[in-house]
């Protein structure tokens, strides 16, 4: 399902795909209009017929018109139960696919291309921008195609009953179609844009506090930030009354139009009466009409005003979605060596197009089973080596290489499944014990899971809570900083991987526990090769070769400010 929906290339194309239910809904909607206008039109010529009639010598047919009451009333009464059970299920089969579609999209582009929104952005266009969009063609669309239809029924049967008043009520409704969405939407497509931006960024703000609210106390900034929100939250409000108070216009010009018609179109009856080609009941009946019309099409001003919500986050959805990942797989990918060497060839590369290189003809390799640490200060391109060994960036020359085969001649999937990979802030996940570690390999059994607990030193801990299935805490909170940390090389570890990638394993730990996980690594890694990126000291016999990162390259021999003075 996830990769049938990675296909789909736009927003419009996934809904597309959900106009059947849409349609359905939408036939719901104009036959609990038709059934409602229709009610209210027959109820009035019933009534103003049995009154004209009563007491006089005058012949009434009850019995038809009372029928075609009760069918009225009954269907309008099983249609509109019907719509809101089909409009709602389609809305959320929209939200339910919409959702998966953003992800499955996004999780194409590499970190580098999604590193440039922020995470409460992201959150922003993953709740806010879909809620707006999932309604499009039920709270927006749909209504308006409704309310064209009930119009144009509605029309039809006066102009049957009297064609001058139909003529007034279609000129009327000519006003309405043409004023009313015009005040709703002046200018609403550039200030619907900027809503959904100051909703995105008001949300990024609150998620930066929340996130960071331990370093801004630490700071006293708390107060500066929380003026910033405020800042935020004032701006979208005042956006919010705009869009609040252009609605309230447009339903007062819609209310001033429609008292101005049924005036002109009471003129018009009561002249077909007098003139004698308009019975009262039918009189009466296009009165009621044209007042359940007017009703209906009252709620053209939101639905447009959805419409213009809904364009905007479409907009910042596809922008996401609809971006090109920077690496794609080949179309005829090159099967993946089992084992081999990591070749790093006179790699050049800048993140930004005319921008200094971050590497410039940077050169290694790692043997099978050969255990290498790079380190280098902060900035000199550490983590834009890993990234190019992930696949997540392009050198712009030079290539890099496993067993010989190019790594971007290959399937990604295949070549993660060679590396065992620890970030520098590898997270645990709210969730099993068993949840945490399955992540790095789904097909594992248990036997596998405590071995590999066993190896990392936290079988004992995990006997301890309850065993598998026992719970962790959101972000490690049950855990200590060395245990959260072990957990997660237990993950990455536990993936049958010939090539390990730690960056920054000991990050965040204390001096003790830093060093006790690095001197149990080459165990751990039970011959396999290793990569390790690191700013720390390396105990004696971790690694076979330590090696500096400067100035686009790797020596040997650390920087000269490194080296301690005699």
């Amino acid at each position: 399902m996830s990769r049938q929906l990675e296909r789909i290339a736009s927003t419009r194309a996934l809904l597309r795909g959900h106009r059947g239910g849409v349609l359905l809904a939408v036939a719901l909607m104009l036959l609990t209009l038709v059934a409602g206008v229709g009610l209210l039109g027959l109820s009035g010529g019933f009534l103003t017929a049995a009154a004209l009639t009563y007491g006089t010598l005058g012949t009434f047919n009850f019995f038809t018109p009372s029928a075609g009451i009760r069918g009225l009333t009954l269907a309008r009464i099983v249609s509109r139960y019907l719509e809101k059970l089909v409009g709602h299920d389609t809305m959320l089969r929209i939200a339910r696919d919409l959702r998966s579609w953003f992800f499955a999209r996004a999780l194409r582009l590499s970190p580098a291309q999604l590193g440039r929104l922020r995470t409460g952005d992201l959150l922003a266009r993953l709740l806010d921008d879909i809620d707006a969009v999932d309604g499009l063609l039920l709270r927006a669309t749909g209504p308006l195609l409704a309310l064209l239809g009930i119009g144009l029924i509605g029309l039809g049967a006066v102009a049957w009953l009297h064609p001058p008043s139909a003529a007034w009520l279609a000129l009327i409704a000519l006003a309405l179609a043409v004023l009313v969405p015009a005040r709703v939407a002046w200018r609403r497509g550039a200030m619907e844009s900027e809503r959904a931006a100051r909703r995105a960024a008001l949300r990024a703000r609150l998620h930066e506090l929340y996130e960071g609210r331990a370093d801004l106390a630490a700071l006293d900034a708390t107060a500066g930030w929380l003026a910033r929100v405020e800042a935020d939250a004032a701006s979208g409000a005042t956006l919010e009354r705009s869009r609040r108070r252009q609605l309230a216009d447009a339903q007062g010009l819609h209310g001033l139009v429609a008292a101005l018609g049924l005036l002109g179109l009471l003129w018009s009856v009561a002249i077909g009466y007098t003139g004698g080609g308009l019975s009262a009941a039918h009189a009466a009946a296009i009165f009621f009409i044209a007042i359940g019309l007017f009703e209906a099409w009252s709620g053209a001003g939101l639905a447009w005003q959805a419409l213009r919500a809904a364009r905007a986050s479409i907009a910042r959805l596809d922008a996401v979605a609809g971006a090109a990942p920077a690496v794609v797989d080949p179309a005829q990918p090159e099967p993946v060596p089992a084992h081999g060497v990591l070749e790093f060839d006179a790699v050049r590369f800048a993140w930004d197009e005319g921008a200094r290189p971050v590497l410039d003809g940077l050169s290694l390799s790692i043997a099978p089973g050969e255990r290498v640490a790079i380190s280098g200060d902060s900035g000199a391109g550490k983590s834009t080596l890993g990234a190019l060994l992930l696949r997540s960036a392009t050198a712009q020359t030079g290539r890099v290489s496993w067993g010989g085969v190019n790594l971007h001649a290959m399937a990604q999937a295949d070549w993660y499944a060679r590396i065992a990979w620890l970030p520098q802030n590898a997270p645990v996940f709210a969730g099993r014990v068993r949840d945490n570690l399955a992540f790095g390999a789904p097909d594992a059994d248990d036997a596998a899971l405590w071995a590999v607990l066993a190896r990392v030193r936290l079988k004992t801990w995990a006997e301890r809570i309850g065993g598998l299935d026992a719970w962790v805490g959101e972000s490690g909170v049950t855990m200590s900083a060395g245990q959260a940390r072990r957990l997660a090389l237990a993950r990455a570890l536990v993936r049958d991987a010939p090539l390990v990638l730690l960056d920054e394993p000991t990050e965040g730990l204390d001096h003790d526990t830093a060093d006790a996980l690095l001197r149990e690594l080459p165990d751990l890694l039970a011959g396999r090769s290793l990569l390790l990126i690191t700013h720390g000291t390396l105990p004696p016999g971790l690694v076979d070769r330590h090696l500096w990162l400067r100035d686009g390259r790797l020596h040997s021999a650390p920087p000269r400010h490194d080296v301690p003075s005699l």
